[in-house]
């Protein structure tokens, strides 16, 4: 009998009690939000047949469909994707409670899922608002970072206030999952989850394992994935490595050692850091680990076990925050791999071999199906859709000779449309700052510019249409000037990946034209670049040198959700930066952005420090011309961090110290 046939029989007889399976997997997630659409994102454990999408304001049924006509993709024998696109062509109100339930077996959601809800709720709540002017946004969410969620702090948040205080949108700027940084319980998590669902095989070519339920019993299957990951000639290397002829990892990430692989491991992830369900049906004890671990790793296994046991006990409230907030997404590195696409040379070795172009490839095709599929549906045309479904479970996995999953995957890598807009008051326009890069000429190890030529005239074209905008950078394009100087030694010595040197100004080309854009007459009045990434939060104003009309810009930087900046390194490097990069100081002059003028926010925190680092929620309130209102952060134990505009500030202080009445005549 053929290996694959028996592994089939094999899987089946792993799974007998397919039948207790909740019927929400995950979600529902509420997607995008417009006047004219509402969009739900879901995983069941059957398919959707009798199920109901109903979208009410009170008492009255404004739009409903049914579950069957909705998109769903088949991920396994048990986990179907179901994107609900409920469109209303009279329009459904703006600024106005909504609300919309899902009616399965004749249950409403109330039944289905009673934690969903918050205090005297029938069923899910939310705005489509006409002005987005009140935003939470954030980055990087590291299940088994030892710091606190800032997401379930958010939801607390939402719980006691009125609907009328929540934000109007949620942001995700990249780093929703970390790849390519497992840790050991979690990577158990995720292949008993496989096993529980029966998510589709995959087999793969020029690779030391056939197909992806080899994971299971592979002795390099965990804490040693290394070894199977695909390596290089040092052709880019140092002159050293080159000599010496060594192999290298293509994948630069120092923490490959459980590197998630397969589609089914990547998809598992997304279910397992936002859906409680994940968790309440799978355990470690049922995965063997197939080695024996060291004194080592077994109190490192011990501290993620806990984190991860901590990181569960929020997910009941992070799967309500996003049952009644509105979340976009985007992707940034780790989402697929660290350091994905930052040179030349790294895309070269990566997607000449065919393993690596595979991993990749599946990193995308998860991230399309739980993050991008629901940004703006519009995006992916019928061709699109019959692609991803040839390549579902049932007519792809089982079959090695079959090349649906392959045809998928050689899409995605192609695709170029994932950036979007949010067709908000002001525009929200969310760039792609990853698959559209500015090669480039000189050296296959320099960093790539984080956009083409081709990427920023439409990012330019998007902004002239609108007297203000909201720009989403996973990256912040204006960075702390120091850490951008340390980077550049990387970069000179040839290793861009020691330190992330991945930022705005890193490229010539990529810089001046994004610095023309915002010095061009005709662009917006008003910018607002919302970024996270960095792991420690802060606020700049910026204006262009030597231009009385100048357009108006603030960077709001916000990261993480749930991760944080080595200390004292964080410390060191922010004072470094006061000390060479002051307001007045001759070495602004040396940067490429010495023509802006860029002002630093003090947040409300004793001591000088202008970076935050916790683990936090941005919160944005924005003026009607599309200025920051207030800029703050939600920390994830509770606290309010704000940062006051210095200039405001200044106007509204008495220019004579008020009277003591003590001191009256």
């Amino acid at each position: 009998m053929p290996r694959w046939q028996t592994d089939r029989k094999r899987k089946r007889t792993l799974n007998p009690d397919a039948s207790s399976l909740p019927r929400f997997i995950a979600g529902p997630m509420l997607r995008r939000t417009t006047q004219h659409e509402v969009v739900v994102w879901a995983v069941l454990s059957t398919p959707p047949d009798e199920g109901t999408l109903s979208v009410f304001d009170d008492q009255t049924l404004l739009a409903a469909m049914p579950l069957s006509s909705a998109q769903q993709f088949r991920a396994g024998k048990h986990a179907w994707v179901v994107l609900a696109h409920l469109r209303c062509a009279h329009g459904f109100p703006l600024d106005a409670p909504l609300r919309y339930d899902i009616l399965l077996d004749q249950k409403p959601l109330s039944e289905w899922i009673p934690d969903l809800l918050y205090e005297g709720e029938r069923s899910p709540h939310f705005v489509i608002p006409s002005q987005a002017n009140h935003l939470a946004h954030g980055s990087c969410r590291h299940p088994h970072h030892q710091c606190d969620d800032a997401l379930v702090t958010l939801d607390d948040k939402l719980a006691n206030e009125e609907m009328s205080q929540w934000p109007d949108i949620l942001i995700m700027s990249g780093d929703q999952i970390y790849a390519d940084d497992v840790a050991t319980p979690m990577l158990q998590r995720i292949r008993a989850l496989i096993t529980r669902l029966e998510l589709k095989n995959e087999y793969f070519d020029a690779a030391p394992i056939a197909h992806c339920r080899e994971l299971d019993t592979h002795p390099d299957g965990y804490l040693n994935r290394t070894k199977l990951l695909p390596t290089q000639r040092a052709r880019y290397g140092s002159l050293f490595e080159r000599l010496k002829g060594r192999a290298l990892p293509i994948f630069t990430s120092q923490t490959t050692s459980n590197h998630l692989i397969s589609f089914a491991e990547h998809f598992a992830m997304y279910l397992l850091v936002w859906s409680p369900e994940a968790w309440r049906i799978t355990n470690t004890a049922s995965v063997a680990l197939n080695r024996t671990l060291t004194p080592q790793q077994q109190s490192r296994y011990q501290r993620e076990e806990q984190a991860l046991t901590h990181f569960q006990h929020g997910l009941p409230q992070v799967r309500r925050l996003f049952a009644h907030l509105a979340t976009y997404m985007i992707f940034d590195d780790h989402d697929i791999t660290d350091d994905w696409n930052i040179t030349v040379g790294w895309e070269q070795a990566a997607y000449q071999q065919p393993f690596s172009r595979r991993i990749i490839g599946n990193g995308l095709f998860a991230y399309w199906l739980c993050q991008g599929w629901g940004n703006d549906p519009k995006q992916f045309d019928p061709s699109f859709i019959t692609l991803a479904t040839a390549s579902q479970f049932g007519q792809s996995g089982d079959d090695p000779n079959d090349s649906a999953h392959d045809a998928m995957i050689e899409t995605l890598l192609r695709f170029e449309h994932w950036h979007y807009n949010v067709p908000t008051t002001p525009c929200v326009v969310v760039l792609d700052t990853r698959t559209r890069r500015w090669r480039s000429e000189s050296s296959m190890n320099r960093p790539s510019g984080l956009m083409d030529w081709e990427a920023l005239m439409d990012f330019q074209h998007d902004l002239l249409k609108h007297d203000s905008a909201v720009i989403v950078s996973a990256a912040p394009m204006f960075g702390v000037k120091f850490i951008e100087v340390l980077q550049r030694i990387a970069i000179w010595l040839g290793k861009p990946t020691i330190v992330d040197a991945e930022n705005w100004m890193a490229h010539p080309g990529s810089a001046n034209t994004l610095l023309s854009i915002f010095r061009h007459q005709r662009t917006p009045t008003n910018y607002v670049i919302l970024s996270g990434d960095v792991h420690y939060s802060f606020a700049y104003d910026i204006r262009i040198r030597f231009r009385t009309n100048s357009p108006r810009l603030w960077q709001i930087t916000a990261s993480g959700f749930k991760n944080n900046f080595p200390e004292p390194l964080l410390s060191i490097c922010e004072w470094c930066d006061r000390i060479l990069f002051s307001p007045r100081s001759p070495f602004n002059w040396l940067t490429k952005r010495k023509r802006m003028r860029i002002d630093r926010r003090d947040p409300d925190t004793a001591g000088p420090k202008r970076l935050v680092n916790a683990s936090a929620v941005g919160l944005v309130t924005l003026q009607p011309d599309g200025s920051p209102h207030t800029i703050s952060l939600l920390t994830a134990d509770g606290k309010t961090i704000h940062f006051p505009d210095k200039k405001a500030a200044k106007a509204v202080e008495p220019s004579i110290p008020p009277l003591d009445p003590n001191q009256a005549d």
